[in-house]
């Protein structure tokens, strides 16, 4: 449940921003999320409020991410992992414990969800497979 006392926006930014230098720097996942990403600053802007959204309950975020994520050809339950395994070093890392814990929990939701609406998007007629078994 979002908590305007948890955090505050500016360790929300912190946090934000640090976990996407990490993704962007990354072997992987940086490449990918280069090729799709025009505008960095916007994106971590919109990343900022999504999280002041879900821990702070600001309602400053209005996207819709799973469509922009459903249109990527080249998703895998292996790049999930590593962008869960990546958040939740840097959420580990934070001074606020309770904001990382709470965040972590949310991005395995968030994770989840937008893998089975890839899945369900891509193969309509199969039953979506969990990215935690």
């Amino acid at each position: 449940m979002p908590n305007p006392d948890l955090c505050t926006d500016e360790e929300i930014t912190v946090m934000v921003h640090g976990f996407y230098d990490d993704i962007r720097r990354d072997a992987v996942l940086g490449p990918i999320f280069n090729r799709h990403i025009d505008d960095w600053d916007q994106h971590l802007a919109l990343l900022v409020d999504f999280w002041s959204s879900v821990l702070r309950g600001t309602a400053r975020f209005a996207g819709t991410p799973m469509a922009r994520h459903v249109a990527l050809p080249e998703l895998r339950p292996e790049l999930f992992e590593r962008w869960l395994a990546m958040f939740r070093d840097i959420t580990s890392a934070q001074p606020n414990q309770a904001m990382g814990a709470r965040a972590q929990a949310v991005a395995q939701r968030v994770a989840q969800s937008l893998w089975y609406g890839y899945q369900m998007h891509h193969h309509p007629d199969a039953v979506p497979e969990p990215l935690f078994p």
